[in-house]
């Protein structure tokens, strides 16, 4: 096994017109290791996953999973774009998770987990059939697979979009606060899911707002804020004895 980090992000950098969003990100992700990032809203957490999976383009530094630059070749000491086709091969390799399920209102729980293997990767819809099965059951959904999203709750639907994005069996998996659009009494389930990948090895990085998630899960814990990494280390210190006041400030306000 490889033993670079599976992400790596070196000065990153992204303005939307004069504002500028990210002023130089430099983060590390172990493989199998879980990065929680917290902060207020408005401090660059969602554009920088969003940079992870290239829907996003970078407008300085660099981004790496798995080695492979993010929307880019490395010919000579330059950097070229990719095509979108190649970004979207590589974007396989990287499941994301939205706050909002985006699932296909017209599609059973079992064909939204199908509908990316067979479309994108050509797997044959019998194989593919099987394969969402499982992962449904994996989600604690195998009871649920004919049921379509109107008839599901929303941590129930989130469960199934975890499925899917799990289908396309990437190397990465991306969390944008996967349960701030649920009822408080369905966060629990989404998180126990979460909390198995974890188990199992899945290499995450999890925008959320949920702390004590972060504290028993991460294995590192990333205080953001107006662009920049503020703090970041064991969450089990960074979130008991905060070294810098701004994350003191924060968990004042949210713990």
């Amino acid at each position: 096994m490889s033993t670079t980090p599976l992400l790596h992000a070196q000065g990153v950098r992204k303005h939307f017109g004069k504002l500028e969003v990210l002023k130089g990100i430099d983060l590390t992700v172990e493989r199998g290791a879980v990065c929680c990032l917290l902060g207020p809203s408005g401090s660059g957490k969602s554009t920088f996953l969003r940079c992870v999976n290239h829907l996003e383009k970078v407008d300085g530094g660099t981004l790496t999973v798995d080695g492979e630059f993010v929307g880019h070749r490395q010919t000579g000491n330059r950097l070229r774009e990719l095509r979108e086709r190649e970004v979207a091969r590589r974007r396989r390799e990287i499941g994301m998770v939205f706050q909002r399920f985006n699932l296909f209102p017209h599609m059973t729980a079992e064909e939204n987990v199908m509908e990316a293997p067979v479309h994108v990767q050509g797997i044959a819809r019998t194989a593919a059939r099987e394969q969402a099965r499982v992962l449904l059951e994996r989600v604690g959904l195998g009871d649920k697979a004919r049921a379509y999203p109107a008839q599901l709750s929303g941590g129930q639907q989130q469960r199934v979009a975890i499925a899917r994005a799990l289908a396309m069996k990437p190397k990465l998996m991306l969390f944008d606060e996967p349960t701030s659009a649920l009822d408080p009494e369905l966060v629990g389930d989404v998180l126990d899911v979460m909390r198995q990948l974890a188990a199992d090895g899945m290499t995450m990085v999890v925008v959320t707002h949920e702390i004590g998630f972060a504290r028993e899960v991460g294995d590192t814990a990333v205080f953001m804020d107006e662009g920049v990494v503020v703090e970041a280390g064991d969450p089990r210190r960074v979130l008991s004895d905060p070294e810098q006041e701004r994350t003191r400030a924060f968990l004042s306000k949210v713990l």
